[in-house]
């Protein structure tokens, strides 16, 4: 076995587009991640995609933005604003978890706490089996823990939830515009709709929806604090132009991807682009930080955070942050919104769930906390935030 690294943007597209190419990412985490849509291939791939794209669409997304989540970031928000201080790390993960349930088709009969409480400790658990690869612990002892988490899952949410919308399709009444509702609707024309298969794709779209935004979130919050700070002139420009929040939002995404790589494994013998001759036992690393700081795309500074830049070719400014091609993620207008182009309407403007959360977040004046410093996250050789902590403006007081 041979293993290719590739760093160039042009190069890293290519291969990121090519149909030639399956997920390699995730095989350690087969135990979550074997069967759910960003590891599939082929006709399978297409089937379910095809599917999930149903409720994956535009105006699906724009509808909760629009109706949903302002709610749903006041209530989780709320009770962090009485005390004058959050972590970022567990505020993303609540509000994204609230959202994601709802969109995934995950029921929470509750809305305790303590469910809330349950249903992150399985989410922290499923997240190790998707960094599995890069683990520095003992990964046997991860896929147990993993198991254990996917019974309780399936146990206490993805059967209860999926049996009451399979009655509702059965009435014929109106039916949520969820993942889990579509994939029960149309389960017929899927290659591989088992039980087990069903439940690992809704708690893969659980952790995609929540903690991949929640990272981003929080790696876009500690790019402005330092932007605003080197630039105070500039700094009130983030709450008064949403566009331009949104830009920083996908400047901050582009240097800081969920995955720093991506990795592809030959389906059979093939030249490929700035690699040579490869087989199936071969594996190619795609450099996504490399790749998305090319200096040939992104320019000189490439490797600085500056919003607004301009990017060189059909280069979204995210870079291949959301990937390419068919694995192109699903959700990447929930997350990151529609790219403005001309002039744009900012009340009828589509900025995605983390610009909102961003916009939420500095509106109260989220800033960090000097005497508890952010730290990053040890147990995996990716760079993520462990605790980001933030202090907010005093509540507003009544007149007399």
């Amino acid at each position: 076995m041979a293993v290719h690294s590739v760093k160039t943007y042009a190069e890293a597209e290519e291969l990121l587009r090519r149909d030639d190419l399956r997920q390699g990412l995730y095989d350690e985490g087969a135990v979550l991640m074997e069967k759910v849509l960003v590891n599939l291939h082929g006709a399978e791939h297409r089937a379910r995609r095809m599917v999930e794209a149903k409720v994956f669409r535009r105006d699906v997304f724009f509808a909760y933005e629009q109706k949903i989540f302002p709610h749903t970031i006041a209530e989780t928000l709320a009770p962090f604003l009485v005390d004058g201080c959050c972590d970022l790390v567990d505020f993303g993960n609540r509000v994204m978890l609230n959202l994601t349930a709802d969109f995934s088709g995950i029921d929470r009969p509750e809305r305790s706490a303590a469910e809330t409480a349950t249903l992150l400790g399985l989410l922290r658990s499923f997240g190790k089996a998707a960094t599995l690869g890069q683990a520095t612990g003992d990964r046997e002892a991860i896929r147990a823990e993993v198991r254990d988490s996917l019974k309780l899952f399936d146990d206490a949410f993805f059967t209860p939830s999926m049996q009451r919308r399979q009655a509702l399709i059965e009435a014929g009444d109106e039916l949520p515009r969820d993942v889990l509702t579509v994939l029960l609707q149309f389960r017929s024309e899927l290659p591989d709709s088992t039980h087990d298969t069903l439940m690992k794709e809704l708690a893969f779209y659980l952790l995609a929806g929540a903690f991949t935004s929640v990272h981003s979130m929080t790696d876009a919050m500690h790019e402005l604090f330092v932007w605003q700070t080197a630039n105070p002139d500039q700094a009130a420009r983030v709450l008064a132009d949403p566009v331009f929040a949104q830009s920083c939002v996908m400047e901050s995404t582009r240097l800081h991807p969920s995955s720093a790589v991506a990795c592809r494994r030959p389906t059979g013998t093939a030249e490929m682009p700035a690699v040579g001759l490869v087989g199936p036992e071969d594996v190619l690393m795609i450099d996504l930080l490399a790749a998305n700081q090319d200096v040939s795309r992104f320019g000189a500074d490439a490797a600085a955070f500056r919003p607004g830049r301009e990017t060189v070719g059909n280069v979204g400014p995210y870079g291949l942050s959301f990937g390419m091609g068919a694995h192109a993620c699903i959700g990447r207008n929930l997350a990151a919104g529609a790219l403005p182009r001309g002039t744009v309407d900012p009340a009828a403007h589509h900025y995605g769930t983390i610009t909102l959360l961003v916009l939420a977040l500095l509106r109260h004046g989220a800033r960090p906390d000097p005497a508890d410093p952010a730290r990053q996250d040890a147990s995996i050789t990716r760079l993520k935030w462990a605790r980001y902590p933030v202090l907010f403006n005093p509540p507003q007081q009544d007149g007399p």
